[in-house]
């Protein structure tokens, strides 16, 4: 499977971005998803994932309350609700898919990210 992800941009801290991403060459609903992201000088780190069913959604703490993932295996594409947005969610954001939700931290596919920058 092709993970393309879009969806980042320049905001304001507090503001709102959905972030998409599309698969193409296979089928969504075959695999567990995730978010990770890396900023500027550190290493990518799990910000959520979804199983294939939407029944669990685990979470970083840093992203609770405030980030949402959600997914449309009909339109083979994976969302991630991010609002109240901070500087330090400032970072490269790529999606991820994996055969299973237990090891969707060593996920086999990886999209080419997608920028969030998160102005003062």
């Amino acid at each position: 499977v092709q993970l393309q992800a879009s969806g980042g941009g320049l905001v304001q801290a507090g503001g709102s971005l959905r972030l998409s991403c599309v698969a193409s060459e296979g089928s969504l609903s075959e695999y567990a998803m995730a978010w990770f992201r890396q900023a500027p000088g550190k290493e990518r780190e799990f910000v959520v994932a979804i199983s294939v069913s939407s029944a669990r959604t685990p979470y970083v703490d840093s992203a609770k309350g405030r980030f949402t993932v959600s997914r449309d295996n009909a339109k083979n594409t994976l969302y991630l609700q991010m609002n109240n947005l901070q500087i330090e969610d400032t970072a490269v954001y790529y999606c991820a898919a994996d055969s299973s939700l237990a090891t969707i931290d060593r996920p086999h596919y990886w999209g080419q990210g997608t920028l969030v920058t998160v102005s003062s």
